[in-house]
């Protein structure tokens, strides 16, 4: 079969499995991505997310992940709610509403994998979701899904930034997209947004994020953030709440994501006497289990 018929086939799988949008790059070295995160780590900007500095020529480069790598499949799925919480309660960031995101999107590139394996022949792949050193973002910018943008996330024309990205890293060629230009001009919405002044434009630091001092900070809280949380107790989505390409987002159609009404109603009074049993029922497969129920009350203790 040709690259055309192969790249066709591969396109209509993945939308048929539910994935919202699909991009297809050459496998290669990334350059200009390698220089940007080799300053980045210098600078210290990661905060203590050591793992951001193992395996660097594995992040930059898909032949160390996958011999032999030709091409670089990206998906976006969107996880933009209907619903939404309460307001005046604590917050949680919406891609934690459902079921954990590296289940469901990693269970639909398998079987795109499969697919593609049945269908196509020896292939040989691997589908990554946050699961290895990938830079998610540059292969699916590079694939035309959107560009990447003042707030550092994904922005696609269609779907905004409330998307989860997948790869597919396998060494058959196919016939590849062009990236797209930035459409965030000269708005600095999100960078005037951030609670904690945390963005510059195309460049985040970690240690002011509040999604970071949520999830991936461990131990004590930095007292110079007290009182600047604004009620986010798991991530912070303010940067993207603002953002202008999210403003007509419709609402995503995946039933892995659909919130439990309890999480929407959730009272302040009912967080603060969450108990570990009730954590455990609540958010059994939800992205939430990363900071455990010791590291949740750690921030809503943060808040009061």
């Amino acid at each position: 079969m040709s690259k055309t018929t192969n790249t066709k086939k591969i396109k209509n799988k993945a939308l048929e499995l539910g994935f919202s949008a699909i991009g297809i790059s050459k496998a290669g070295y990334l350059e200009k991505e390698s220089y940007q995160l080799k300053n980045w780590l210098k600078d210290g900007l990661h905060g203590e997310m050591q793992y951001m500095e193992n395996n660097f020529g594995k992040r930059t480069n898909p032949n160390k992940l996958v011999e032999g790598a030709k091409s670089v499949v990206s998906v976006l799925l969107n996880y933009y709610p209907k619903e939404n919480q309460g307001k005046g309660n604590y917050k949680i960031s919406k891609y934690a509403f459902g079921k954990d995101y590296h289940y469901v999107v990693k269970e639909k590139l398998n079987e795109l994998l499969e697919f593609i394996q049945n269908e196509i022949g020896r292939v040989n792949g691997r589908a990554f979701v946050d699961s290895a050193p990938v830079m998610e973002k540059a292969w699916a910018a590079k694939s035309g899904l959107g560009w990447i943008g003042k707030n550092t996330n994904l922005i696609s024309k269609k779907f905004g930034s409330f998307v989860f990205i997948g790869e597919l890293i396998i060494d058959l060629e196919l016939e590849y997209d062009e990236a797209i230009q930035n459409y965030c001009g000269t708005c600095t919405k999100c960078i005037d947004a951030c609670p904690t002044s945390a963005l510059n434009p195309y460049n985040l630091d970690a240690r002011k994020c509040i999604s970071y001092l949520t999830i991936e900070k461990k131990g004590e809280l930095p007292p110079q953030m007290k009182g600047k949380w604004e009620s986010w107790i798991f991530g912070c989505d303010k940067c993207q709440d603002v953002c202008p390409w999210n403003k007509k987002v419709k609402p995503h159609k995946e039933p892995a994501f659909y919130p439990k009404q309890e999480l929407l109603t959730f009272t302040k009074e009912e967080w603060k006497n969450l108990d570990k049993a009730r954590f455990k029922k609540l958010f059994k497969n939800s992205a939430i289990e990363r900071t455990k129920f010791e590291g949740l009350k750690r921030n809503i203790d943060f808040l009061e």
